[in-house]
């Protein structure tokens, strides 16, 4: 697997965690690493809202 493609998998990773609720510090990337930001992009726009 390439790198877009490592990054696009943790963005869809990243968007499944939002939607299951799971916490933000789930993330399995280390800090550094572009996977994480890509990771935290998709859990961020896919996470519940408070009051949703």
């Amino acid at each position: 697997m390439g790198p877009r493609e490592q990054v696009v998998k943790a963005l869809n990773e990243g968007a499944e965690a939002g939607r299951r609720g799971d916490r933000p510090n789930a993330c399995p990337y280390p800090s550094g690493d572009l996977r994480r930001s890509a990771w935290l992009r998709g859990y961020a726009k896919n996470r519940p809202l408070p009051g949703e």
